[in-house]
């Protein structure tokens, strides 16, 4: 199993994610330059977050057109895993490897903060370590996080059960008051219909450590890799 990191002009959240792949997990793991097109060797992609190209336009508007992305998409039909945090799951919106749009947050402020979300299944490969209905914490530094769709797109990833992370209270009520940027549906992270594909807000690598605040995060990698692991 080897992960690879796509490292865009101004991500700054793909050391983080190699820091757990690589440093606590032990995982062979290689930066992706996103001007490269050869990810064959790759079986987790992983979209980090930051400011790829400085947000300008708007957040993954840019990285959408970079070489690595066509790669990305072949990688993702063929059923192999991605991941998007943060950064990450505005670029997979924009290419459309995930529905809806992240917008600015409801009150226009940058956040920073450590939050409650409620995982909503533990039936896929990425949360099989957590139970249903779990509260996490996770940390979130975003201005653009609010999840946004038209209704008829919600009701389908309600239908479907892609919506796999909702912000919370810590003792899982989903409520407006423990919405931290008023993504509609209190959604913080989705998958396609595959299930394949992660976009998620939060960010589960900067809880991975126990040295710098807790290690709610690291379940999900190691879900993952024991997915796989059993598969093989």
């Amino acid at each position: 199993m080897k992960f690879g990191i796509i490292v865009f002009p101004g991500s700054n959240c793909d050391r983080d994610m190699a820091t757990v792949t690589q440093g606590i997990l032990k995982t062979p793991t290689r930066m992706v330059w996103h001007q490269e097109t050869d990810i064959s060797d790759i079986d987790i992609i992983v979209i980090p977050g930051g400011f790829s190209y400085g947000d300008y336009l708007r957040c993954g508007a840019i990285a959408r057109f970079s070489p690595v992305m066509d790669s990305i998409i072949n990688h993702a039909q063929q059923g192999k895993y991605v991941l998007g945090i943060c950064n990450g799951f505005q670029v997979l919106t924009e290419v459309g490897l995930l529905p809806g749009a992240l917008i600015r947050n409801r009150d226009l402020h940058f956040i920073c903060d450590r939050v409650s979300v409620r995982v909503e299944r533990n039936d896929l490969p990425w949360t099989s370590g957590y139970t249903t209905q779990q509260v996490v914490r996770f940390p979130i530094a975003h201005g653009e996080g609010r999840y946004y769709a038209d209704q008829d797109t919600l009701k389908a990833l309600e239908d479907n059960q892609q919506v796999v992370f909702r912000y919370c209270s810590e003792t899982g009520e989903i409520n407006s008051e423990n919405n931290p940027n008023g993504s509609l549906d209190n959604i913080a992270g989705i998958i396609n219909q595959q299930g394949n594909v992660l976009g998620m807000m939060p960010h589960p690598e900067r809880a991975s450590d126990a040295s710098i605040g807790g290690t709610d995060g690291k379940a999900m990698f190691e879900s993952l890799l024991a997915v796989n692991l059993v598969s093989c």
